[in-house]
């Protein structure tokens, strides 16, 4: 076998999906995947497991989804044409919606890297269908993935405004998320995540890098562990805003930097949860109606959050936290600073902050970009252009903000916009799979 050492991104040829492993006994989940040659292997280990028998076929299917979706991780490092099975492999149904899955979710990727449609993964497929999707009896059950941010709070809250009491899950090992968690008083999981060591080898020797759809990844391993810890509802907590494109290429192709939240990708895991594993387990967000800035108007008043959430994602690298709680200068941080400040004062914000971002004036060009007055958002998870602008709109109105340095300095940038009333962004609407029962007025 070779080694990562001696790796060329340019020679890349070949990538193989090996075999992957579950350890019933202690959680254990192998996948196994191979780069021009160079074994790699990723891990997970779940906390908790009861697996009724009668479901050890969506757990099949499950963990084939699994295996499929986190080996983009690894593809992405030489992007080889050739990509290979030696163990289960997709049917053409499935083989399409991963070609999907790869194509969109890697298109910011592509998008920085300069590389072509040419360069986009093909796989290939069986020409006989999977085996459909079982009956499970799973027990009526919510698993709220927490990310530490305020969308996940607002989502749990949400659900226990209405009777439920949801468990709360996170993918990885980020202590801030388990700090959130604490302050929320759930039952918390915690599914451990090891990418190869090689990769970061690999990384170093020139691989392609990049971001890459890690929500599709977290829905992937939720999907394992609700089904072996009796789950039939996994509850996100993605926002409408995340469905708008970050920018449109040159071919006039969108790159949503957020694909993975997207009510797009959204139907898509439903299909596959339906077609492929079992039709009991529901997989929606909570919050698609809703844009951020109603999110961050009813996070506003849950006060006992306020010293622990963090949305910037600083705190959630692979290798560790590089921030305590904000970094006060990432793309993330301004625009929820930004997106809060029309529902608190200027001496609140700031002491969730550390400092009022609005009232740095180094901070202006970053706020300007949130703007997207040359059609392009920051490649990060923020809101919609338009939420920025009337959230700004009504700062320029307000008499605690409007004399910051930030709002007086962009107010002109306003001038011969279209900027929707902040009230109507705030109401709730389009397309989602949320349950009947859950959509009482919030």
């Amino acid at each position: 076998m070779r080694t990562p050492e001696r790796w060329q991104r340019d020679g890349s040829r070949l990538f193989r999906f090996g075999r992957r492993r579950l350890d019933t006994d202690t959680g254990r989940i192998e996948l196994e995947y191979e780069l021009d040659g160079i074994p790699l292997r990723e891990t997970f280990r779940l906390p908790v497991w009861q697996l009724p028998p009668v479901c050890a076929p969506a757990l099949e299917a499950a963990l084939d989804l699994l295996h499929w979706v986190a080996g983009i991780s690894y593809w992405k490092a030489g992007c080889p044409a050739v990509i290979e099975f030696s163990h289960r492999r997709p049917d053409r149904w499935q083989a399409l919606w991963l070609k999907r899955l790869y194509d969109e979710g890697l298109a910011e990727f592509a998008w920085h890297n300069g590389l072509g449609r040419d360069r986009l993964a093909r796989f290939p497929a069986l020409e006989t269908s999977s085996a459909p999707a079982v009956e499970c009896r799973l027990p009526r059950r919510t698993l709220v993935p927490m990310g530490g941010g305020k969308d996940s709070l607002v989502a749990l809250e949400r659900l226990r405004s209405l009777g439920e009491q949801p468990v709360t899950v996170q993918v990885g090992q980020a202590a801030l998320i388990g700090k959130v968690a604490r302050a929320a008083g759930s039952r918390h999981l915690i599914i451990e995540r090891r990418v190869d060591p090689g990769l970061p080898v690999l990384n170093a020797r020139g691989a392609y890098n990049g971001h890459v759809p890690i929500t599709a990844i977290n829905a992937a391993a939720l999907i394992v562990q609700a089904l072996v810890a009796g789950f039939d509802r996994i509850a996100f907590a993605n926002e409408r805003s995340a469905s708008e494109a970050t920018v449109v290429d040159s071919d006039g192709r969108e790159v949503n930097h957020q694909f993975s939240k997207s009510a797009a990708f959204e139907d898509m895991l439903h299909d596959w949860v339906r077609r492929c594993i079992t039709p009991n387990l529901l997989v929606f967000s909570l919050l698609r109606r809703d844009r951020e800035l109603a999110i961050c108007r009813e996070f506003a008043a849950l006060r006992q959050y306020h010293g622990v959430f963090s949305s910037c994602n600083r705190n959630f690298h692979l290798d560790g936290a590089r921030t305590e709680r904000w970094c006060g200068r990432c793309p993330k941080c301004l625009f929820v600073f930004l997106a809060l400040a029309p529902f608190m004062s200027p001496l609140a914000l700031a002491g969730i902050f550390g400092a009022n971002l609005l009232d740095d004036e180094a901070l202006l060009p970053g706020f300007e970009e949130l703007l997207a007055l040359d059609g392009a958002k920051p490649f990060e998870c923020v809101g919609e252009a338009d939420e920025a602008r009337a959230a700004l709109a009504t700062l320029v109105a307000s008499e605690d903000w409007r004399d910051t340095a930030v709002v007086a300095g962009l107010a002109d940038r306003l001038t011969g916009l279209d900027v929707p009333d902040i009230e109507q962004l705030c109401r709730p609407g389009g397309a989602h799979r949320i349950p009947h029962e859950l959509l009482a007025d919030h």
